[in-house]
């Protein structure tokens, strides 16, 4: 059981929270029709996320048998079949279909768009230098997008700027750290796009990355609109949290080397946690009037 739950990278299942960003800042949080419509948003994204991760270690099989830490994945290891892969795929294809059936058509659309992005990455635009990680981007800002449509609510263009540049920082910094793996061990043929990178063209796209997140998000905290809907300008005092993550990021690849894998960096590392729990209550207290 585990082996197909790591097949499936549960553990990744994290990175669908961005379809909660238009609950949280359409001010429908405690609403329970809202919140419970949203969750099975995410449940449906984490079925769709899942069903590309097992697309994609299928493509990858041979790549990854390569890679330091991939190959001990349960495909590439053995541990699972490529026929009992495609298994999977096909019924987790069946669930995400059976489940939207349940929504508008607006989520329909997102969400099938959402896959048929990250086939296509998959298969080819993985493989395109700067096309690669602005697909990622992609990804997250269609996941905010279904979280806006599922519940029928608008979303600041500030708020989906700030995602795509997050997105962006994220991918650009995974690069690098795989451009250190591969320069630490002489290997190029783990990811072929890698070819066309170099470190210092993956520092600098880092760092354009980064402003963008910090420049966009400062700014939605003080636009007209922002101000208006949560009638307080406090929230511009949340942007330091923001600005420290985004800090402690680099410094956790520049220094250690660890922006491969965000999932873990956000999950394991104390001040990111702290980080990440004293922006979420400061936002809640914020725009819903506690404070």
């Amino acid at each position: 059981m585990i082996k197909y739950l790591r097949l499936i990278r549960v553990h990744q299942w994290i990175k669908n929270i961005f379809v909660f960003v238009p609950i949280l800042f359409s001010l429908h949080l405690f609403e329970n029709d809202y919140l419970l419509t949203t969750l099975f948003a995410f449940f449906i994204f984490c079925l769709a996320s899942s069903t590309i991760y097992v697309i994609n270690d299928i493509v990858d099989i041979e790549a990854d048998r390569s890679h330091p830490v991939k190959k001990n994945r349960p495909l590439p290891s053995g541990a699972i079949s490529v026929n009992t892969a495609l298994a999977v795929v096909v019924i987790l294809l069946i669930l995400v279909s059976i489940s939207m059936l349940y929504f508008n058509i607006e989520f329909i659309l997102i969400t099938a768009g959402f896959i048929l992005l990250n086939v296509f990455y998959s298969f080819w635009f993985k493989n395109v230098v700067i096309l690669d990680v602005f697909s990622i981007a992609a990804g997250f800002a269609m996941r905010v997008l279904a979280g806006a449509f599922v519940i029928q609510v608008p979303i600041s263009s500030w708020l989906l700027l700030t995602t795509m540049f997050i997105s962006l920082f994220l991918g650009v910094m995974k690069r690098h750290s795989e451009l250190t793996v591969v320069s630490g061990n002489n290997n190029s043929s783990s990811r072929k796009v890698l070819a066309q990178y170099s470190l210092n063209f993956a520092d600098q796209m880092a760092t354009v990355a980064a402003a963008g997140v910090i420049i966009c998000y400062a700014l939605y905290t003080v636009a007209p609109r922002t101000i208006t809907v949560f009638e307080t300008e406090n929230l511009i005092y949340t942007t330091p949290f923001v600005v420290f993550g985004i800090f402690r990021y680099m410094y956790l690849e520049y220094m250690s080397n660890k922006g491969e894998n965000t999932t873990k960096i956000i999950a394991t590392d104390v001040p990111m946690i702290v980080t990440v729990i004293l922006y979420i209550a400061a936002t809640v207290l914020i725009i819903y009037k506690v404070i």
